[in-house]
């Protein structure tokens, strides 16, 4: 040892090198490991702002994330031992609440081309607030109610949601359009708010569904919408002048953004991807609720209680964290059709799973219930996002600059109205082979069916083009459309982080 530690110029021999240097190197590993994701989101948040990023956490996290998640729990049970609706009638009701996400467009309109008060987006997050709050409190306070007037504060709920997220999504598009290289990023940063506040619905929607009861346990999701109202006071936006001219300025604004937005959709490069976007949503038929009523069902299914029905889909919120960091991690550089290709594929491979679980399969080879189905929940949750997350990244590159809050929002109309399909399309798939409360006989045969269906969208992928997720997509006449000759984005279109003042709060 005495020949390594002399004073010379040569470098120590091989391993010796490796054993000194090893517990300096495992540490500084394990230190980076924990400061990267500080690092990151300090590097988006120089780049671009505070307030932007603290809007993320709220809408992504806190609103669509936990209460999204909450929701979902406490309104199956609140269908289920309420109300005692049927599967399919719920998986419709689920629809219909769905709706306002159907209406995103409109929403974009507003928050891009009327302001109120020199303001195109603080308004909205405190609308949006407003609404959330007093038709959760409603749900939580009024006690018994026909389903009627429950469904309608159910549309409140969802809408809130709705128009919150499309108001942040607009900044988000704007943001991923002006620093493409920061595009995958954000829509990083978004999944996980969205997962691990998922996590937390997931975690506590059980011990709430059961200490508070099914209607008593709705309350909390007027929480986070309070929030939302706060939001809309401290978020960054910069006034517009002028308001005497504003309601003319928004008419003709209307009227221009319809026809780039129609310019824009004629194109190939545009209607191809967002074709296959429709498509991958509205074949991927649903049968939630079928699942949910044979979960808990003492006889037929395997008798879960409220706390584990929390559990596993708290699994597969952290199984969903899991797939936005393997994309972050490995996956954000491939090519959009190769992605999303393979993606679909695992994607429809992890139904044959839960297909195994339905028929009972796991218990033959000893594999318990309990097991299972944080295994199949995980496959699912991980493939799902996997699949997702590059055709997010897809549409934002899709949207033209001065108007990409309201086409992002037109976007994700055709991936709800997608979404609507398959909810709608699960519901009858569910009557049609005559799964009620009671009776799961056919249960494996409606999956079996969506199954065959995620096979099915693999047709489809040419549709999604060759280039990589950084890459513009658009041709030079639309990505310039309302850019200016001096490269100057037209004033008239939001500018929640302006260049000359990222910084400020």
């Amino acid at each position: 040892m005495s020949s390594i530690t002399t004073q010379n110029n040569d470098p120590p021999p091989p391993n010796t090198h490796f054993f000194t240097t090893k517990p300096k190197h495992n540490k500084t590993v394990i230190l980076s490991t924990i400061t990267q994701p500080f690092q990151w989101l300090q590097n988006l948040s120089t780049q671009l702002n505070p307030t932007f990023i603290l809007g993320i956490f709220l809408i992504h996290g806190l609103q669509q994330g936990f209460t999204g998640s909450f929701f979902r729990v406490a309104a199956d049970y609140y269908w289920k031992d309420i109300q005692k609706l049927q599967p399919s009638l719920v998986q419709i009701f689920a629809g219909i609440y769905f709706i306002p996400w159907v209406f995103k467009p409109l929403w974009g309109i507003l928050t891009d081309a009327f302001p109120i008060r020199g303001y195109r987006r603080r308004p909205y997050f405190i609308g949006a607030g407003v609404i959330g709050t007093v038709s959760g409190t409603v749900l939580a306070a009024k006690g018994e109610m026909a389903a009627g007037v429950a469904l309608a504060c159910f549309v409140g709920v969802s809408a809130s949601m709705a128009i919150a997220e499309v108001t942040i999504d607009a900044c988000i598009a704007r943001n991923s359009i002006e620093v493409r290289s920061l595009a995958p990023d954000l829509q990083s940063l978004c999944s996980f708010c969205s997962s691990f506040g998922a996590l937390v619905g997931f975690v506590s929607s059980g011990f709430f569904v059961h200490r508070l009861g099914p209607q008593g346990s709705l309350g909390v999701v007027a929480v986070p919408p309070a929030l939302t109202i706060l939001l809309g006071f401290v978020i960054y936006e910069r006034r517009t002048d002028a308001l005497h001219n504003e309601k003319k300025q928004a008419v003709e604004g209307v009227g221009t953004k319809v026809r780039i937005m129609y310019k824009t959709m004629r194109h190939p490069q545009v209607w191809k991807p967002s074709l296959y976007i429709f498509l991958s949503l509205a074949l991927s038929v649903t049968t939630h609720e079928g699942h949910f009523y044979w979960y808990t069902d003492p006889k037929a299914g395997p008798a879960f209680s409220k706390e584990f029905v929390g559990v596993i889909y708290a699994v597969g919120a952290f199984a969903s964290i899991l797939g936005v960091m393997i994309y972050h991690k490995s996956l954000k550089d491939y090519p959009f059709r190769t992605l999303i290709f393979y993606a679909q594929l695992l994607y429809a491979m992890s139904g044959v799973i839960d297909l195994f679980f339905i028929l009972r399969w796991n218990l033959k080879v000893g594999i318990p219930d309990y097991i299972f189905v944080i295994i199949e929940e995980s496959c699912t949750r991980i493939t799902g996002k996997i699949k997702w997350m590059p055709m997010l990244v897809l549409s934002t590159q899709l949207c033209p600059l001065g108007i990409e809050g309201t086409f992002f929002a037109l976007l994700m109309c055709i991936d709800s109205i997608g979404g609507l399909i398959s909810k709608w399309g699960g519901g009858l798939l569910l009557h049609a082979v005559n799964v009620s409360r009671t009776d799961f006989t056919n249960l494996w045969v409606a999956v079996f069916v969506r199954d065959l269906l995620r096979f099915g969208t693999l047709a489809f992928v040419f549709l999604v083009p060759k280039k990589g997720q950084s890459e513009g997509l658009l041709p030079s006449e639309l990505s310039g459309e309302n850019v200016s000759s001096d490269g100057n984005v037209d004033e008239e279109t939001l500018e929640l982080v302006p260049p000359n003042v990222k910084n400020e709060v």
